[in-house]
């Protein structure tokens, strides 16, 4: 079964922000479907032909940071990083969205990912595994055409003497990390909540999964 084929002409906008774009996707005669967006109305993933879909870079990057160190068996790295929609500090990933200028590297998500870890993390070192676990995922393509790529980043650390927040930029507000071991993410995934009893977005449940399974160690 085939959808109906979105053209550009049958984009129009509604709301035009610097960060924040709302578009009514008029697919079929007097029938309407809205989408919120941080791209420009006229690069909406719904009018992309086919070709430029499946090479289309995500919005942004979330990280799945492992921590080795000495004294401690690997560790899954989250922050408590303040989330406006939900007015919490929410168990996160390091995350941040693609620049223009990674845009013009081989892999954006992998140089998003270095910075936003710097960022947010303090670590500078090199990671001694940086890969790319999935290419874009879709927030909620039912709202949004919005998408993360998923990167992987282990890092052997004599410490964690690195670990600051101080680098945090804008609208950027944490509240310290979260370092988990794996019988202690587990727990986390099994309650769907953190200690406090918060709620989670679905790229930490994703950090968590990734995490817990072992797939980081043979990925």
């Amino acid at each position: 079964m085939k959808g109906p084929v979105i053209t550009p002409d049958q984009i129009k906008p509604m709301l035009e922000t610097p960060f924040l774009r709302v578009a009514d996707i008029q697919y079929a005669e007097g029938r309407h479907y809205y989408t919120a967006t941080r791209r420009p109305v006229g690069e909406l993933t719904a009018v992309r032909p086919e070709t430029e879909f499946l090479r289309m870079a995500p919005d942004a990057a979330t990280c799945i940071v492992i921590l080795r160190t000495p004294d401690c068996e690997p560790r899954l790295l989250l922050t408590r990083e303040y989330r406006y929609p939900a007015g919490r500090f929410l168990l996160s990933p390091p995350a941040g969205l693609i620049d223009p200028a990674d845009l013009e590297e081989e892999q954006p998500a992998l140089s998003t990912a270095l910075r936003e870890i710097q960022e947010e993390t303090g670590i500078s070192a090199r990671p001694v595994r940086l890969e790319l676990v999935s290419p874009l995922l879709f927030s909620t393509p039912g709202i949004t055409d919005e998408s993360n790529a998923l990167v992987l980043a282990v890092y052997d650390l004599p410490d964690l003497s690195q670990l600051s927040q101080k680098g945090a930029v804008g609208t950027e507000c944490f509240d310290g990390f979260r370092l988990l071991t794996r019988p202690e993410a587990a727990e986390v995934l099994r309650r769907g909540r953190d200690e406090e009893g918060h709620f989670f977005s679905v790229y930490t449940w994703a950090a968590l999964t990734w995490f817990v399974s072992g797939l980081w160690e043979s990925a």
